[in-house]
């Protein structure tokens, strides 16, 4: 079986040519939901989580959700769509009728669905570098795990479309398959923190976690003077970004005084925080030492008498 290239690519100029008609009502639920939840987790979640994997809790999410953008692009057009074009509009039946071969309309179908994935992954990924959570210019290293993601859900998604026998059973596969996949894979917390034994093999399972991964590893390095590629804190932009990130144009010498001076100031939190402990901890020995006083004067003047 092989794929002719030229009749793959017609199937996806017809697709893209029936999206131009109707982009706006497709990318408007798709593209907000992962913006939603990156304004949600970050200005209310992230209020009250100072760090976490050693950033701000806005900028520990927003990797993941670039991969869940990516996620929904594809599995929207492999579901639904498919399904649609297969069952009710017979425009594959119409398709088979030329020379394109059902191989040709399957690349062609799979190549439209990364296509999908790179628009909402990459729409999302600018407006995270917009509010200033991409450490530039190391955080364009995440962007080939995008096609990576459309292509992984575009094949899974594609096999439970081509077995389905009715509409409604895709509640089934976005509610207990992509929901748990999107709760579940390293995007709001870190899985090694909470899980252990045999649940952490169960989620190295999850197809979601290791783009994930490969995004966060991306946006959590950044280039110092020099060269050399090291740990460090994501750039900073708009106010919604980390207190910690890197304003524009601050050097590299700047974001460590920053650090150093956040570093010093929690460490003379600590110090009042332990002397306040030492008076109170003071008070009370004092306190009880008054009390043992007290009940011991009764006793010695009984026994003088």
């Amino acid at each position: 079986m092989s794929v002719s290239l030229p009749h793959a690519f017609a199937v996806w100029r017809r697709d893209a040519a029936m999206y131009r008609r109707t982009w706006m009502l497709n990318i408007l639920p798709n593209f907000f939901e992962p913006v939603l939840y990156l304004a949600a987790m970050g200005i209310g979640v992230g209020n009250y989580i100072a760090q976490m994997g050693g950033t701000s809790y806005i900028a520990f999410i927003a990797p993941g959700l670039v991969c869940v953008a990516a996620m929904n692009g594809a599995s929207f057009e492999v579901t639904y769509n498919i399904y649609v074009r297969m069952n009710f509009e017979k425009s594959y039946d119409a398709m088979l009728t030329t020379p394109i071969e059902p191989q040709d309309v399957l690349a062609g179908e799979v190549l439209w669905a990364i296509t999908r994935a790179c628009i909402y992954g990459g729409s999302f990924f600018i407006v995270i570098v917009l509010f200033g959570l991409a450490p530039l210019p190391t955080a364009l290293a995440a962007l080939p795990v995008i096609p990576l993601t459309g292509l992984l859900f575009a094949a899974i998604g594609m096999s439970f479309t081509l077995r389905l026998v009715n509409i409604d059973l895709f509640s089934f596969y976005f509610t207990l398959f992509l929901t748990p996949l999107f709760l579940f894979s390293d995007i709001f917390f870190p899985l090694k923190e909470r899980l252990s034994g045999f649940w952490l093999w169960v989620a190295e399972g999850l197809p979601l976690l290791h783009p994930v991964r490969l995004a966060r590893l991306a946006f959590s390095r950044r280039v110092r003077r020099g060269g050399a590629v090291g740990r460090g804190v994501p750039a900073g932009g708009l106010r919604l970004a980390a207190p910690l990130g890197r304003a524009h144009g601050a050097t590299p010498a700047d974001e460590l005084t920053a650090i150093r001076r956040s570093e010093l100031t929690t460490t003379r939190w600590i110090l009042a925080v332990k002397s306040e402990s030492r008076k109170h901890e003071r008070g009370k020995l004092r306190k009880a030492s008054i009390m043992s006083r007290e009940m011991e004067a009764p006793w010695s003047a009984t026994v003088s008498w």
